[in-house]
């Protein structure tokens, strides 16, 4: 009897192969995670894929993530990967007749934690961006003035190398940019005093030298050939100011900037709504994912705030 599950899953297999076409080694995972599925259902006393309920096809889920039949606990991807094979085997089973229902087809893969996204402190901010203007001649300048738009206005820093001068209004008290962003969407961010300051001395003393190497290009940041500057070169200026700073360069990114910039913004008090504008994120759930908190956040919060903390 227990040839059964054999039989059903090397159908299965066959089916994959003959009338998916998956490649071979995408066959080999699904082989290598149904075969422990099949496992499992034994060890629950099934010898029919006729017999196989929806809570056997949950409880291995949590199989998966406990180890607790002696196999290697999987992570939160490669046990979504297993329940997609489930999901497939038992949906082929119902369609096929070989079960009178599908036992999988509420099952859901254990949710993948969220990543918090990567942020510096405020103080790291300031050290790096007055490590990317030491120096003299236009480079430092430039270097201090984008990485100041960046972290002033989170924009990505495609969108900053992207930036024309007329994409830039420094008129005081109300000095804005105009950012393109995913999908050509346009939305217009405030540009803080400090990242004004450091853009209008760049523009005033250090664009028009790297512009005299170049053809006329628009855009603000030029590199020395006064061409536009790359992603690649602005990954390169946020890489030496870190390490100028003696921060962990290997771990920050021009990405870092944008993550701080909306990190910062929230735990100042703004609206997860006006951070979402501000990004030019399309949903709000993208944007909440900077409302989570560090564990150790949580602890100091709790510790300035219950009244029996301490």
């Amino acid at each position: 009897m227990a040839d059964r599950l054999t039989a059903a899953l090397e159908g299965y297999l066959a089916h994959l192969t003959v009338e998916r076409g998956l490649a071979t080694h995408t066959l080999a995972a699904y082989r290598r995670d149904l075969t422990r599925y099949v496992e499992h259902l034994r060890a629950c006393g099934r010898t029919d894929p006729a017999q196989v309920t929806e809570r056997d096809a949950e409880d291995y889920v949590l199989v998966m993530r406990t180890g607790s039949d002696g196999r290697a606990v999987l992570s939160p991807a490669s046990a979504a990967r297993s329940v997609v094979a489930m999901r497939g085997w038992h949906r082929f089973l119902a369609l096929d007749g070989l079960a009178p229902t599908d036992a999988a087809a509420d099952v859901r893969p254990p949710q993948q934690p969220r990543r918090l996204p990567k942020a510096i402190s405020v103080q790291d901010v300031g050290r790096l961006l007055d490590a990317a203007g030491v120096g003299d001649g236009p480079v430092p300048l430039r270097d201090r003035a984008l990485l100041e738009l960046v972290y002033s206005t989170g924009a990505r820093i495609s969108e900053a190398v992207g930036l024309d001068v007329d994409d830039l209004d420094l008129t005081p008290d109300r000095a804005a940019v105009r950012l393109l962003g995913k999908g050509g969407k346009e939305r217009v961010v405030p540009v803080g005093s400090y990242a004004a300051r450091a853009v209008e001395a760049y523009l005033v003393r250090g664009r028009p030298a790297l512009a005299q190497a170049g053809r006329g290009t628009p855009a603000i940041f030029l590199n020395t050939r006064g061409a536009r500057l790359s992603r690649q070169s602005a990954w390169a200026v946020l890489r030496t100011a870190a390490e100028r700073a003696g921060l962990d360069a290997a771990h920050l990114s021009p990405h870092t900037l944008r993550h701080s910039f909306a990190t910062h913004l929230l735990a100042g008090g703004a609206d997860v709504r006006v951070v979402q504008e501000l990004l030019g994120h399309a949903s709000v759930t993208t944007t909440q994912i900077y409302t989570m908190v560090t564990p150790d956040t949580m602890r100091e919060v709790y510790a300035a705030s219950h009244p029996r903390a301490r």
